[in-house]
């Protein structure tokens, strides 16, 4: 990273989410289909044998069907969920890790970035499930309660209070839409702060809500602008490879109805996990940078950067047993098991900051002589 850090607007956030994402196309794309490529499996999976079913409807009995009913809920419960939360998980952390050592001006690739989150998974997951619980689960699971409770009052009341229920529906709807968005927003850095400064899941949480504070508008409108794009890119996929299916020969005919019929579904399907992949990076490396533009607005974290990169402030040495959180730049652990500077730091004692300034040579230069090959994350490249 050449250029100074500096608070940014949001449209300047775009534009360096766009530059790095152009630089290293074919990383996060890697990254991001890992999970999409699963969910696309099992969707396929499931389409077909959804399709065969129907193909021998006459022949199957209910007894069959409901067999295969239970069979696909436990394979739903047991497999396809735990499978698509763990891959999804790990895609999102090593998203983030990448996003930032890309932002530093390091170099990392797909498996580099799966490497550095795996001996922390169990906590990316544990995050993870807990921001679906959150935004997700609860809202759900209230509105789902209060139906029923709202049924069994108009059930009681009959007629009388009919009105009155459809309104109070509506507004706690509202209520519970807007508590999701709220929670999403609270907890939309909790894995940035959770790669970077390697924490824990809770204390990320705790961190996302601390770093979110005055900036949750510009996060909004960057969800907002991400499932516009996410739209436009499904229209622009899906609707051309409609109307070239409706085009072949013999798609209108009846023995290829069938078929046809199974041809769109895989396109329609298809085409939404194909932008599924393509965007989600956009919202990793915005977090990333909405991430340090906080730090740099609540912590001035440009200025200790500054001063770290002129050799003005010596990183402490990392704590064997535990990882604590800095207050200007975090210590993260090195993914590729090489000697980092802070081990030196902590094998000799610190007489003075000069003695440990780094050496000349442009930052960012892999040729000029440096006590580590890939700093950590926070750390100057």
């Amino acid at each position: 990273m050449d250029e100074p850090l500096h608070p940014s607007s949001l449209s300047e956030i775009l534009d360096r989410t766009a530059q790095i994402y152009r630089s290293r196309f074919l990383v996060f794309l890697g990254i991001a289909v890992i999970p999409t490529l699963a969910l696309v499996v099992f969707a396929g999976a499931a389409i077909l044998g959804f399709a065969r079913l129907g193909s021998n409807g006459g022949a199957a009995s209910p007894a069959l069907v409901g067999l295969i009913g239970v069979a696909f809920g436990f394979g739903l419960f047991l497999v396809v969920l735990p499978t698509m939360l763990v891959a999804t998980a790990l895609a999102t952390a090593a998203m983030s890790h990448a996003s930032a050592r890309i932002f530093m001006g390091q170099t990392i690739g797909i498996r580099e970035s799966y490497k550095a989150v795996w001996p922390r998974g169990w906590s990316a997951i544990g995050l993870f499930v807990f921001e679906i619980v959150v935004v997700w689960v609860v809202p759900m699971g209230a509105w789902f309660t209060l139906t029923l409770v709202s049924a069994a009052l108009a059930a009681l009341l009959q007629s009388a209070g009919g009105g009155l229920l459809i309104a109070g529906g509506v507004l706690v709807l509202a209520g519970l839409v807007t508590y999701g968005f709220w929670m999403a927003l609270r907890l939309s850095l909790a894995f940035p702060a959770y790669v970077v400064e390697q924490i824990g899941a809770w204390d990320a949480i705790r961190r996302s809500a601390t770093l979110t504070t005055g900036s949750k508008g510009r996060i909004l409108l960057l969800y907002l602008l991400g499932t516009a794009l996410n739209w436009l890119l499904s229209m622009a996929i899906m609707v051309p490879s409609i109307f070239i299916i409706a085009m072949l020969p013999g798609a209108n005919s009846p023995e290829h109805a069938r078929v046809m019929g199974l041809v769109a579904i895989f396109v329609v399907y298809g085409s939404a996990f194909a932008v599924q992949a393509l965007t989600r990076p956009v919202y990793g490396i915005a977090l990333i940078l909405f991430y340090y533009d906080q730090r740099i607005r609540q912590e001035a974290f440009d200025i200790e950067w500054m001063m770290l990169r002129a050799g003005l402030v010596v990183p402490p040495p990392r704590q064997p047993e535990a990882q604590s959180e800095l207050s200007a730049v975090p210590m993260a652990a090195n993914p590729a098991g090489t000697q980092t500077e802070t081990d030196d730091v902590a094998e000799k004692p610190v007489e003075s900051a000069s003695d440990h300034a780094p050496e000349s040579g442009p930052p960012g230069n892999p040729e000029a002589p440096a006590p580590s090959t890939e700093p950590p994350l926070g750390e100057p490249a």
